[in-house]
C-alpha cells in the first residue's frame, strides 16, 4: 500500500513551482541513469534465463520441467506457500489490530519483535530451528519419542517460510490502520455492534486493499525463500527441496540448463505476483482518487 500512497502524492506533486523546475538536461540524464540501471540490474539477468533456459531447445526445457523431482519442488513450494501465508495473515491482521487499536504495555517491544525477521540472517532464523527441533536440539528427544519429525521435513519448512515472512502483511497494515484511527469503530460500537461485525463491515473494507498487498508480497517471499528453508530442509531430492533448492542443486551438477529452466518457473510467478500487485496498486488509487471525488 506504500506504492499506492507514493503514487498518490507524486500525482499531487506534478504540478511544481518553476523556480524549482530541473533543467530538460537534468531530467533526462536522470532518466536515462535510471533505465540504465534498471537494464543492467534488473531486464538483463531476467533476459539471460530465458535465453539459457531455451538454450539447448524446447525438448530440453519442457523435460526438466516435467522431472520428478522438479514437479515435487513445485508441490512442495505451492503447499509451504498455502500454509505459511494464511498464518501470517492471520497473525498480521491481529497485531496491526491490537497495536493501531490498543494501548497496552509492551507495545514497543511487539513491534520491535515483529520487525526481528528483517534484521536476522534466514540462515540463522533457520540454525534457530535445528537448535529447537533437531535430533539434538531442546525438543529433539520428546519429537524422537513420540515418533514427530520436525527437522528435514515440511513441518520445519513451514516453520522457517513463516517465520522469515511473517512481517509482511502486519508492517503492511500497521500504518494504513494508525493512520485511520478509532472512530469509525467507536461509532459503530456506540450504535450496538460488535466485534466481529466491527471488524467484517468497518475494518475489513478500510484495509482490504493493504491486506491484499501484504499477501502478495508474503507469498512472494515464501515462494523464493532459499537461506532458512535450506538449513531445515536437508536437501532431500524429491522430497524436501523447494524450487530455489532444487535450482541450486541443478546448478551445482551443472546441469545448467535444467536449472535455468526451474528458475523460469520461479521467474513466471514472480511475474503473475508483479501483475496482481500492480492491479492491486490501481484499483486501491482508483478507488481513492474516486473518494476525493478526483476525475
Amino acid at each position: 500500500m506504500a506504492g499506492v500512497v507514493t503514487a498518490h502524492l507524486s500525482d499531487k506533486a506534478s504540478v511544481r513551482p518553476k523556480h524549482i523546475n530541473e533543467p530538460p538536461v537534468v531530467r533526462w540524464i536522470l532518466i536515462s541513469l535510471a533505465l540504465l540501471f534498471l537494464a543492467l540490474i534488473v531486464v538483463l539477468p531476467l533476459v539471460t534465463i530465458f535465453v539459457e533456459a531455451f538454450k539447448k531447445g524446447t525438448e530440453v526445457y519442457f523435460a526438466s520441467i516435467k522431472d520428478p523431482d522438479a514437479l515435487s519442488a513445485v508441490k512442495l513450494t505451492v503447499m509451504t506457500a498455502l500454509i505459511a501465508v494464511p498464518l501470517n495473515t492471520v497473525f498480521g491482521v491481529a497485531a496491526a489490530w491490537a497495536i493501531s487499536k490498543f494501548r497496552f504495555r509492551g507495545k514497543n517491544i511487539l513491534i520491535t519483535l515483529i520487525d526481528l525477521p528483517f534484521a536476522i540472517s534466514p540462515v540463522i532464523s533457520g540454525l534457530i530451528f535445528v537448535l529447537l527441533f533437531g535430533a539434538r536440539g531442546w525438543f529433539g528427544p520428546w519429537l524422537d519419542d513420540h515418533n514427530l519429525q520436525i527437522i528435514f521435513a515440511l513441518p520445519g519448512i513451514v516453520l522457517a517460510t513463516t517465520f522469515v515472512t511473517f512481517p509482511f502483511v502486519a508492517r503492511e497494515l500497521i500504518p494504513i490502520m494508525q493512520a485511520q484511527g478509532v472512530q469509525e469503530e467507536e461509532a459503530a460500537a456506540s450504535l450496538g455492534a460488535k466485534g466481529w461485525q466491527i471488524f467484517w463491515r468497518v475494518t475489513l473494507p478500510n484495509i482490504k486493499w493493504g491486506l491484499l498487498y501484504g499477501i502478495i508480497l508474503c507469498n512472494a517471499r515464501a515462494m523464493g525463500e532459499f537461506g532458512a528453508v535450506s538449513v531445515v530442509s536437508g536437501h532431500i531430492r524429491g522430497e524436501t527441496n523447494t524450487l530455489p533448492l532444487h535450482i541450486e542443486i541443478l546448478y551445482n551438477e551443472y546441469q545448467f540448463s535444467a536449472s535455468f529452466a526451474v528458475a523460469s518457473l520461479l521467474l513466471l510467478l514472480a511475474l503473475v505476483t508483479l501483475v496482481v500487485k500492480s492491479f492491486i496498486e490501481w484499483r486501491a488509487a482508483k478507488e481513492l482518487h474516486e473518494g476525493e471525488g478526483t476525475p
